[in-house]
């Protein structure tokens, strides 16, 4: 079976983008009630568990990503049986992976008080709004997670979008009237369990009605599993990774610093990876398509697609991060006040992780969909163990800024320039490397360029909410118009913008089509 891989991504990019419209709103009104009714120390402690449970999330080690891989191909060849056994193996996989979670949260409990720099808000208990937090990580893996894989491998991640866009709003809002009601994190915390097994239950409802056809049966073959165990293994350490590099940011933060401090780091965190999930809306709408495409087309058309993805991928990445360099303290003043803000070298710091993260993105999604995992195991292992000793280092000594450097060296170095060699050497190997890494450093350059300029024209203006608004209406247009004037002529704009235009069915000829080809 070929899926119609652009009507998908469009679908799923407009519900993704909805969602987290949504899921940016009102997160953001809850932190804003929480900082207001339970103070600072109360939001370390909720990043501080946030952060701990993401590491024992290890322990699902990659699986659904390994199955939905399978899966791929499985649907390619209209192969229902491989698909049913994939189902019934991930099911039986994820309830071990729940009950594993569980025991290692347990014993990680007379641990806790080494966690925090200082002392707990005193009527709080830590250990009861662990387990809390503990439960609720834990009853997702025995509430049908594994249905969401057919969701995701059938290119339908907007029904999951929306499901959980749709519980996400009621969820927010009950907690928003509790906190101002009784001012009480008990019952914050208790609302977010009950979510999580409404929605699963939804979400599993409507993948039964979707596809009847797919239930947990049958035996994989060995072929199929040998494939599982290895990709399971590579993705294992890049998990690893991805945990070391966000997760123990916030852990090291609490543990130099202190509650407050890690409360003040996620503030700005939170702005970012905000950010960051908007940009996550196009990779996860063209993965499975990248995955069907890399099942069905060749290594050129491939390369291509990507090349041309990415040049508009990180246009809008240069342009986010403009907005975050032009954006962040004057927005950060209005929201919570100078007292929990932090200095201009952090938010260049910020700006300048945002940027790097997102280099790799687009290759990222190239990788996955050929299941380059294992390949990439000794660069994901060698990305965490550099970024754990410089958190350790740079972090006891330079504090805050030194945990962003920390992770800036480990993610540029190991992450995209290592990482990219690896999807060349096992992937694109009719190809050239060094043309990858020839656009980027022309998009640093550039991005560089447009960031200092954007900056020193707003960089007088008054911080107040007037002027706020004059700053974004800057961002809006004055990077845009920069980017344009310096990329119209150059043969990587010649080649990705018709393609771009054709995706969104831009009609040749048309005015918006002359607007920027002609």
């Amino acid at each position: 079976m070929k899926l119609s891989r652009s009507q998908n991504a469009i679908r799923n990019m407009a519900a993704g983008l909805i969602s987290k419209i949504v899921s940016l709103i009102c997160p953001f009104m809850v932190r804003t009630v929480f900082i207001h009714t339970l103070g600072a120390e109360y939001l370390g402690l909720n990043s501080l568990f946030t952060s701990v449970l993401s590491v024992l999330s290890l322990t699902e080690l990659g699986f659904g990503s390994a199955i939905v891989f399978n899966m791929y191909q499985a649907i390619a060849d209209d192969d229902d049986d491989t698909i049913n056994a994939l189902l019934y193996f991930y099911r039986k996989v994820y309830r071990y992976v729940g009950l594993i979670m569980l025991i290692i949260g347990l014993i990680l409990i007379p641990f806790l008080p080494h966690l925090v720099k200082g002392t707990y808000p005193e009527d709080i208990s830590p250990v009861v709004i662990y387990l809390v937090f503990l439960g609720n990580t834990v009853l997702s893996y025995f509430m049908y997670a594994y249905l969401s894989s057919l969701l995701n491998a059938f290119q339908r991640t907007d029904v999951n979008t929306v499901v959980n866009m749709y519980m996400n709003v009621i969820m927010y809002i009950l907690q928003i009237i509790l906190l101002i009601a009784i001012k009480n994190y008990y019952a914050y915390l208790a609302v977010m369990p009950v979510f999580t097994i409404l929605s699963n239950i939804r979400t599993a409802v409507i993948a039964k009605k979707m596809f009847p056809q797919y239930r947990p049966s049958g035996t994989l073959n060995q072929e199929i599993k040998a494939d599982i165990k290895e990709k399971v293994s590579g993705l294992m350490i890049q998990k690893i990774c991805q945990v070391s590099r966000n997760a123990f940011d916030s852990i090291f933060v609490s543990m130099f610093l202190g509650l407050t401090e890690i409360a003040i780091y996620n503030n700005y965190y939170y702005i970012m990876s905000s950010v960051t999930a908007f940009m996550g809306i196009a990779t996860s709408a063209i993965l499975a398509g990248a995955g069907n495409s890399v099942a069905t087309e060749t290594q050129q058309k491939n390369h291509n697609d990507m090349m041309r993805i990415n040049f508009g991928y990180m246009w809008i990445s240069g342009w986010c991060t403009v907005c975050l360099l032009v954006l962040y303290q004057p927005f950060m003043r209005i929201w919570v006040g100078e007292e929990l803000m932090l200095p201009v070298s952090s938010v260049v710091l910020f700006c300048m992780y945002f940027y790097c993260l997102k280099m790799g993105d687009v290759r990222a999604v190239y990788n996955d969909a050929k299941g380059i995992w294992w390949e990439n195991r000794y660069r994901a292992a060698l990305e965490s163990i550099v970024n754990l000793l410089l958190n350790c280092f740079l972090g006891k000594y330079f504090g805050i800024n030194g945990i962003i450097i920390a992770t800036l060296i480990s993610l540029f170095c190991i992450n995209f320039c290592y990482g990219s060699q690896i999807i060349y050497q096992y992937y694109f190997t009719e190809q050239k490397a060094s043309v990858y890494f020839k656009f980027h450093a022309i998009c640093i350059g550039v991005t560089g360029l447009i960031s200092i300029l954007t900056y020193f024209s707003c960089v007088f203006l008054p911080d107040n909410f007037r002027f706020f608004i004059i700053r974004i209406l800057i961002c809006v247009f004055l990077p845009n118009i920069l980017y344009f004037l310096i990329y119209r002529n150059t043969r990587m704009y010649r080649e990705a913008m018709p393609w771009f235009l054709i995706k969104v069915k831009i009609k040749e000829g048309s005015k918006v089509w002359k607007i920027f080809i002609n």
